[in-house]
């Protein structure tokens, strides 16, 4: 009980080490930033940079230093943003690092010593108290505590610990004093080894990059094949090098160089959206994911409950609800015969002590004006179950009781009814101790209320006592989880409890929240079905307790096989390794452990369950918006490419229809700032109404497919048609109204697009900007000294109107085509 020496210390600190989850994985910046340059898209564009360069070198007529810096300008924009988001998200993490307390109370040398929790060593001798974070994994040796351990089995339940008990690093106590020999610290803890397990798991892609990485590939190896072919058809037209120099132009037609940066900036800005909604994004990727899942497995405690207990309702001669509570002797007994002590911390006023004693002060808090002159206590125990004080008011003696209510009935001679002592009879036993087992089985812990004005002549205590009634207490749903719930099973969603807390407390949640709770599995069921057989049950059953991390990932391993995208929300170190595993894993911000934050994809800066609902649907809304300018990117870029291709094959032209740089001003104006509003498009109506996509469904789907094939094949004929009819005025001026052309184009792109989301043309103010701004921008090209530069010509009233009868008739071929695919697909 001297504890260790100085000695000692510095032998074992040379042993051991110290006491500190080690991170194997450390920010790296440079990493994250080459991260964001490995997309197949971006490479194609630093290819044809290169290219580009080359030609310039060996033929500096056919190629433009500015095309070079435009495409680079462009990838290096996209890079910056991803980088910046990925490595802000990664700092938030660091910042919210909580794992231990900074110091702690030892006994070194028969004295008490102030230490950092880091210097801690095995055999070290603890001074434990409530409030204190256990440091260090050791054994109780002298002294009592209520420990919560929740971070480690999930259970919100006070545990209790005596001489000879194991205490494990990370959890806070709740209750008593004691000391305690260190026995593991750092990586041998309970808390270290399951951080080991889950630095172990090799990081997966989000469903979303696996996806854009199918897509980005895609589109290289179309271009890819688009280069060779147009090579060897030009090779027989116009030779080798000319051939050459016309597919790498055809190439920066076909590749949509905004992609990766529209893609990545509405990603950032979606990000920086939920964070407004109380949800940090660790991954930027995963920012569109959290939309697509179709399963969310849930924690109860603290994320769907409260996470503090709180009095749910009283039982006298009838229910009464606890807000109604009224009872004044009731009132009385919860707040007197109660230890939780009243402390400032951080110039808040809070309880500290058993969590059910704190709950009892809370409600009674400032309803009870009379003062109680505490003058003994019988203390709780586990073998008596009760426990009575005993003071005055005024000049009288009372005797305050509460108790396991199967205990605290047989110390009852009297019962309290409407305000009169009445006999207690054998029945009226048998009906209160029905209700009290009825409010058990809601998940409820009962508690029975007794006291007594004790006559002078009588020496027992706790004996003669009238039962006052009873009272239930319970770790409450939140307020908004029901509503939230609801909604995500009406957005295709289903929501699965996850907890190691009792069945019935587990059931009675699921039920009271709207989860279909019919049946419960625990743990142990987990553990003796094999595969097939929990496969079949997850089928049918939503509430699963009392299990622990590895049912926990058996669990999701199985949803996962089923092709399902699972969500996994998580506060404790139990909770890590099903956090790694899960395709989108939650964690929490406040509870949270620093090992399971750093396990997750988000994490919720406010702990709560419907804060993922807010999520998911921001997720959809940027999915939603990503296959918009996907939508529009690819019609214009198929219409440039068609247009191009038709005209070097069957037209007889000086120069070429679009010249390279003009390709890439259009692609400048059509993949740049109208492309990115959209990607801002505000959420629709029917986002949570509808089923979530389908694992694997590509970001082009049949649908838009045809979206995209349909809607650039009339803008090409349209824009070929307005060339055409513009040419008997000058090949220049037939070229200035087609690259013109394509700008103009967008606002019926946009409004065809519009009418498919059924959505207002001014719905986003961004985007009617974006518009009106590329059109500036075009007439000045057109109208100022640049256009030497473009080889462009001011254009005339006649032009003009040309331009825009086209825009009108793609505009309302674009409806009627749109009218026909959505008619098609219904069918």
């Amino acid at each position: 009980m001297e504890g260790l020496t100085q000695s000692q210390v510095n032998e074992r600190l040379a042993v051991y080490g110290k006491n500190k989850i080690k991170q194997v994985k450390k920010l790296n910046p440079f990493k994250i930033f080459i991260q964001q340059f490995t997309s197949p898209v971006v490479l194609i564009l630093l290819a044809a940079a290169i290219v580009l360069y080359f030609v310039s070198i060996f033929d500096p007529a056919s190629a433009n230093l500015s095309e070079i810096l435009l495409i680079l300008a462009i990838v290096l924009f996209s890079g910056i943003f991803g980088f910046i988001q990925d490595y802000k998200a990664e700092r938030s993490i660091e910042a919210l690092k909580k794992l231990s307390t900074p110091t702690a109370i030892v006994i070194r040398g028969g004295k008490q010593k102030q230490i950092s929790s880091r210097d801690i060593v095995p055999g070290d001798l603890l001074m434990l108290e409530e409030g204190n974070m256990i440091q260090a994994d050791a054994e109780i040796v002298e002294g009592e505590l209520n420990v919560d351990e929740s971070i480690l089995t999930g259970e919100s339940k006070a545990v209790k610990k005596k001489k000879g008990d194991k205490i494990y690093s990370g959890c806070p106590i709740l209750k008593g004093r004691a000391k305690a020999q260190v026995t593991n610290i750092g990586m041998q803890t309970k808390i270290g080894k399951l951080a080991e397990k889950m630095q172990e798991i090799k990081e997966d892609r989000t469903p979303f990059q696996k996806q854009m990485q199918r897509f980005s590939r895609k589109i290289s190896l179309y271009t890819v094949l688009l280069i060779i072919v147009i090579f060897v058809i030009g090779y027989f037209k116009f030779g080798m090098w000319d051939s050459f120099l016309f597919a790498v132009s055809l190439a920066i037609a076909a590749i949509p160089e905004g992609l990766p940066a529209v893609t990545t900036l509405s990603l950032s800005l979606g990000a920086k959206e939920m964070v407004r909604k109380n949800v940090l994004i660790r991954k930027l990727g995963v920012t569109e994911s959290i939309g697509t899942v179709n399963i969310i497995c849930s924690d109860k405690t603290g994320t769907i409950t409260e996470g503090k207990m709180r009095v749910r309702e009283f039982f006298f001669d009838k229910e009464i609800e606890a807000g109604e509570m009224e009872n004044e002797t009731a009132l009385r007994i919860i707040n007197f015969c109660n230890n939780a002590k009243k402390v400032f911390r951080r110039g808040k006023e809070i309880f500290v002590g058993d969590e059910t004693e704190i709950a009892l002060k809370e409600f009674s808090k400032g309803k009870i004006k009379e003062e109680f002159q505490r003058t003994d206590e019988i203390p709780f125990s586990s073998k008596r179950k009760m426990m009575s004080v005993i003071g005055k008011v005024d000049k009288d003696k009372y005797v305050l009781s509460k108790g396991a209510p199967e205990v605290l009935i047989e110390k009852c001679n009297r019962y309290l009814k409407n305000g009169k002592i009445e006999k207690l009879t054998f029945k009226k036993k048998v009906d209160l101790l029905h209700k009290n087992q009825e409010l058990a089985k809601k998940g409820r812990r009962v508690l029975a209320l007794a006291y007594k004005k004790q006559p002078k002549s009588e020496r027992l205590m706790e004996e003669n006592l009238v039962w006052a009634g009873l009272v239930s207490l319970a770790d409450p749903p939140r307020e908004e989880v029901k509503g939230s719930i609801k909604e995500c099973q009406d957005a295709g969603i289903r929501v699965i409890m996850v907890t190691g807390d009792h069945p019935d407390t587990a059931l009675a949640v699921a039920n009271e929240i709207g989860i279909d709770g019919e049946r419960v599995i625990t743990g142990k069921d987990v553990k003796e079905m094999n595969d097939i057989q929990l496969k079949k049950e997850l089928e049918l059953v939503n509430v699963f307790a009392r299990v622990n991390p590895m049912h926990k990932l058996r669990i999701l391993k199985i949803l996962q096989k089923r092709d399902n995208i699972v969500g996994m929300t998580g506060d404790g170190v139990n909770d890590s390794l099903a956090l790694k595993k899960a395709d989108v894993g939650i964690s929490m911000g406040i509870k949270g452990t620093e090992v399971a934050k750093q396990a997750s994809d988000i994490v919720l800066l406010d702990d709560n369950f419907a804060t993922i609902k807010s999520a998911v649907a921001e997720g959809r809304r940027i999915f939603d918006n990503i296959k918009k300018f996907v939508n529009y990117l690819f019609s214009c870029n198929f219409a440039e490419v068609s247009v191009i291709l038709l005209a070097t094959l069957f037209f007889t032209l000086q120069e070429p229809i679009l010249l390279p740089f003009q390709i890439l001003w259009i692609n400048l104006l059509t993949d740049g700032m109208p492309a990115v509003a959209l990607g801002i498009d505000p959420t629709t109506r029917n986002v949570m109404k509808r089923e979530p996509k389908e694992k694997g469904e590509p970001i082009i789907d049949k649908k838009l497919k045809e979206f995209i094939g349909s809607i650039g094949i009339s803008m090409s004929i349209l824009l070929i048609a307005v060339f055409l009819f513009l040419l008997p005025l000058g090949e220049i001026i037939a070229r200035t109204a087609l690259f013109t052309g394509f700008i103009i184009f967008e606002f019926s792109r946009i409004g065809i697009i519009r009418y498919q989301e059924k959505m207002n043309f001014f719905a986003n103010k961004w985007l009617v900007i974006a518009l009106v701004i590329s059109l500036l921008l075009q007439l000045t090209i057109i109208y100022t000294p640049l256009n030497s530069i473009f080889a462009v010509v001011p254009l005339g009233l006649y032009e003009w109107c040309v331009i825009l009868g086209g825009m009108l008739i793609n505009l309302i071929a674009g409806i009627l085509i749109t009218k026909f695919i959505i008619r098609k697909q219904r069918i």
